[in-house]
């Protein structure tokens, strides 16, 4: 079972607003006269219709259409030509690197990690707008970026997207970050409390629920795919799949009857194996998995199980 401090954080971000340290980020940055036509070739989302502060959830594919790598991506808000700003996970950061690089053939685009010295954190909870103002900052919609001055130091403050709460990032220097998390009147939570958050809002993660194998539409993460943007690497295979209509398994959160798995775990109806569970978490007397499952099975509601219990499709 959890511990209550745990709950108790749990419920602190479902009802109020709380903060945590962010350990697992990094950004690159996109610059050059080429670098909105490229950039736009590269990801499975619209980059060209960005606006300046702007950003977009995007998959990263190969040839074959496989996911290689997630990521949002912020126009910033600067003059002259348009230049990116991509956040993605630590893991990640070297891979998507080489992976663009390797593509930049006769093209004026330049690739500059950014901002490694620097702390950040993240604000979230139905009362975190408030948390923003009282430290001297703006509340921006979902998927924006901001540069900003505060009465402890310049910020730049992000607003991802896939949360089921409000949520913001402050990234700033050691100092700034230092003097911000001192002002704050709100419960710190752990990484254990985020994880829970983030499977109790079906979030998938990429190592995790992710794989290198899985195919966009497989996902069920719509907002990274843009079907009428053109050309970009993946891009004929996302489309074959949207013209025959569906594929064959998808991204599904779960109520699990019975232990905690032991990861990844497969699904099985009437003996025969029709998914995989990829994440997992008790959270109070539920427990709620991440995986996925095999369309047909969602259609005829039969019964699945994994080792250890049974599992339900959340609705």
């Amino acid at each position: 079972m959890p511990s209550t401090s745990l709950q108790s954080e749990l419920a602190v971000l479902r009802e109020s607003a709380a903060f945590a340290e962010i350990t697992d980020h990094a950004f690159l940055r996109i610059t050059g006269s080429d670098a909105t036509r490229w950039l736009n070739g590269m990801v499975t989302n619209n980059i060209t219709a960005l606006a300046p502060g702007e950003g977009n959830y995007n998959f990263l594919l190969n040839a074959q259409g496989r996911i290689q790598g997630d990521c949002t991506i912020y126009r910033e808000p600067c003059e002259g030509a348009p230049t990116f700003l991509l956040e993605t996970d630590n893991s990640q950061l070297e891979t998507i690197h080489q992976t663009l690089d390797k593509f930049i053939i006769m093209d004026d685009v330049e690739l500059t990690p950014v901002f490694a010295d620097e702390s950040s954190l993240l604000l979230l909870g139905p009362e975190s707008p408030a948390a923003l103002t009282a430290l001297g900052l703006p509340t921006l919609a979902p998927l924006h970026l901001l540069q900003t001055e505060t009465p402890h130091g310049s910020v730049l403050l992000l607003t991802p997207s896939a949360t089921s709460v409000p949520t913001f990032e402050l990234s700033a220097s050691a100092e700034t970050i230092a003097a911000l998390r001192t002002a704050l009147r709100i419960t710190e939570v752990s990484d254990d409390t985020l994880e829970q958050l983030r499977i109790l809002s079906a979030i998938p993660k990429f190592g995790t629920d992710i794989r290198d194998r899985d195919l966009p539409q497989e996902t069920a993460q719509t907002h990274a795919l843009h079907f009428a943007k053109g050309c970009y690497l993946g891009q004929e295979i996302v489309e074959r799949i949207r013209s025959r209509g569906q594929v064959h398994r998808t991204f599904t959160q779960f109520n699990l009857t019975g232990e905690l798995p032991t990861l990844p775990a497969a699904l099985t109806s009437g003996e025969k194996p029709v998914g995989e569970l990829t994440s997992a978490v008790r959270i109070g007397v539920e427990v709620i998995a991440l995986g996925y499952i095999r369309r047909e099975i969602l259609d005829t509601h039969a019964a699945i199980t994994y080792p250890g219990g049974t599992a339900s499709p959340r609705t």
